[in-house]
C-alpha cells in the first residue's frame, strides 16, 4: 500500500492546485483553490475557456471596466469551483478577496454572493467551504455565515494557537494552519534546519489539534502549506492534510510504512488548560507572536498581489476583445 493510501486512513485528503488533471489523477477528497492558484491555472491554455466565460459575463454585467472585473473574478472563482466539484466528492473551498480581510461586512456579502451563484449552477452550499483570512475581522464574518446562514467556513493564515481559539470560539467549520510558513519565517531567523518531529510548522499544528479535541470542538484542522513529506507525516492523523500535486506523487511514489501521529484519544488525556479569549487579547496576543504577524500579513499581501496580477491578465484580454 502506498503511504498516500497509508496516509487515507487517518486523514481526508484535500487536493492543494487548481489543476483539475491533477486532481483526477489522486483522486482526493476535498480541494481547495486560492488567488495563487487560479492565477496560474489561468494561464494554462486548457482553462482558457473558463476564461472566456467569465469574461463575457462580467461583460453582459455591465457597468465601468473595474465593476466588470469584479464580476469576472467572481464568476472565475465560481467556475473553477464547479469544474473541481465534478471531479471530487467533496467540497471546494472558494477564498474571498484577500482585500477584504479587515473589512467584516463586505467579506460577508462577497461570501453570500457565492453561495448565490454556485445555486444557479446547481451547487448547494453543504458542497461550499468559503475562504476567509484569520483576521479578527475575518473571523467573525465567519461566525455570522456560520451562525445566521448555514455557510460552511475554512479560515486560512492562520499561524498561532489564538487565530485557532478564536475560531473554535466562532465555530466555524474548518481551519488551515500554514505548516511550510511556520517553517519559513523560523528557518529564516534561526539559521537553523529542523527534523519532520522538531519543524515548528508541525508542533503548531499538533498544538492545536490537541488543544481542539481536548476540549471537543467541532472545527476540522486541515494542515496545509507544507514543504516536504516529512512534515506530512507527522501529522498523519489531522483532521484533513491539503497537499501540493508534487508532495501527493511522492507520497503515491513511496511504500514505506507510515503511522498515525495525531490521535483524539491521546489529546483528550493531555494536560492543557483552556484559554478564554476576547478581542482585545486575540489582538494583543497575536502582536507578541512576530511570526504569526509577520506571515499573516505578508500571506494577505501575497494574495491580493495576485489578485491584482489576475486582474491585469483580465484587462489584457479585455482589450483585446
Amino acid at each position: 500500500m502506498s503511504a498516500l493510501d497509508q496516509l487515507k486512513q487517518f486523514s481526508i485528503v484535500v487536493a492543494d492546485t487548481g489543476d483539475f488533471e491533477a486532481m483526477k489523477a489522486y483522486k482526493p477528497t476535498d480541494a481547495t483553490t486560492n488567488p495563487s492558484l487560479i492565477l496560474s491555472a489561468a494561464g494554462m491554455e486548457q482553462y482558457q475557456h473558463l476564461l472566456d466565460k467569465a469574461i463575457k459575463y462580467g461583460k453582459e454585467c455591465g457597468g465601468t471596466i473595474e465593476e466588470q472585473l469584479g464580476e469576472i473574478l467572481d464568476m472565475l472563482s465560481v467556475l473553477f469551483g464547479c469544474e473541481i466539484l465534478k471531479i471530487i466528492p467533496g467540497r471546494v473551498s472558494v477564498e474571498v478577496d484577500a482585500r477584504l480581510s479587515f473589512d467584516k461586512d463586505a467579506s460577508m456579502a462577497k461570501a453570500l454572493k457565492f453561495i448565490t451563484m454556485f445555486a444557479e449552477y446547481g451547487i448547494k452550499k453543504e458542497r461550499i467551504l468559503i475562504k476567509l483570512a484569520s483576521t479578527w475581522e475575518g473571523i467573525q464574518a465567519a461566525k455570522e455565515l456560520e451562525k445566521k446562514h448555514g455557510i460552511h467556513c475554512n479560515l486560512t493564515l492562520l499561524f498561532s494557537l489564538y487565530q485557532a481559539i478564536a475560531c473554535a470560539e466562532a465555530n466555524v467549520t474548518l481551519i488551515s494552519p500554514f505548516v511550510g510558513r511556520i517553517l519559513d519565517w523560523y528557518v529564516e531567523h534561526t539559521k537553523n534546519t529542523y527534523e519532520a518531529k522538531d519543524d515548528p510548522g508541525v508542533l503548531s499544528v499538533s498544538r492545536v489539534f490537541n488543544y481542539y479535541k481536548k476540549f471537543g470542538y467541532k472545527t476540522q484542522v486541515m494542515g496545509a502549506s507544507f514543504r516536504n513529506t516529512g512534515e506530512i507525516r507527522e501529522l498523519a492523523g489531522c483532521d484533513l492534510l491539503t497537499i501540493s500535486p508534487k508532495l501527493l506523487q511522492e507520497l503515491a511514489n513511496s511504500e514505506q510504512p507510515l503511522k498515525r501521529a495525531l490521535d483524539p484519544k491521546t489529546a483528550a488525556q493531555s494536560d492543557i488548560e483552556k484559554i478564554s479569549l476576547t478581542e482585545a487579547q486575540f489582538r494583543w496576543h497575536l502582536n507578541e507572536d512576530q511570526m504569526a504577524t509577520d506571515k499573516l500579513s505578508e500571506g494577505i499581501r501575497k494574495f491580493a498581489a495576485d489578485t491584482r496580477k489576475l486582474e491585469s491578465l483580465i484587462k489584457s484580454m479585455l482589450a483585446k476583445k
